[in-house]
């Protein structure tokens, strides 16, 4: 579907199978396809499914994906600490001007859960540890 749209491969960073398998689909380094404004300062990830038997939207997903999911997001925020968790639906405008994002301003419904709700503890953890990680990190790449 993106490369119809002129996209050159996936949009999205990481694809999660039903299984819990985690395939990185784009480098991390180059700018993603997934998120209309956002693309430049987000990673994207996409799980298998996300639609109901009748094709609406519906959390699907399995318990490896959770599980798999969960773990990459740990991952991820102790590479880049701080980082907001959000889902694509998060990301719509506010069209009724009050401040917060509701159901019926989503411009789509995924990830079909709140992940800002789900992965909250996450954003909790930059700590002094993750923040010494993270200095490691960039000392070890140049400073960069």
């Amino acid at each position: 579907m993106h490369r119809h749209r002129g996209f050159n491969g996936t949009g999205y960073h990481y694809y999660i199978r039903k299984d819990g398998t985690v395939h990185l689909t784009r480098p991390v380094e180059r700018i993603g396809a997934h998120a209309k404004g956002f693309n430049a300062s987000s990673i994207g990830i996409c799980y298998e499914g996300g639609l109901d038997c009748r094709g609406r939207p519906a959390d699907t997903r399995t318990p490896e994906q959770r599980a798999a999911l969960r773990l990459l997001i740990h991952q991820l925020l102790e590479v880049f600490p701080g980082c907001r968790v959000c889902g694509h639906r998060d990301l719509s405008p506010d069209r009724n001007g009050n401040g917060e994002i509701e159901p019926e301003e989503w411009m789509k419904a995924c990830p079909c859960f709140d992940a800002e709700q789900e992965f909250k503890e996450f954003a909790a953890e930059d700590t002094e540890e993750t923040q010494s990680k993270l200095n490691y990190l960039k000392n070890k790449k140049g400073g960069k």
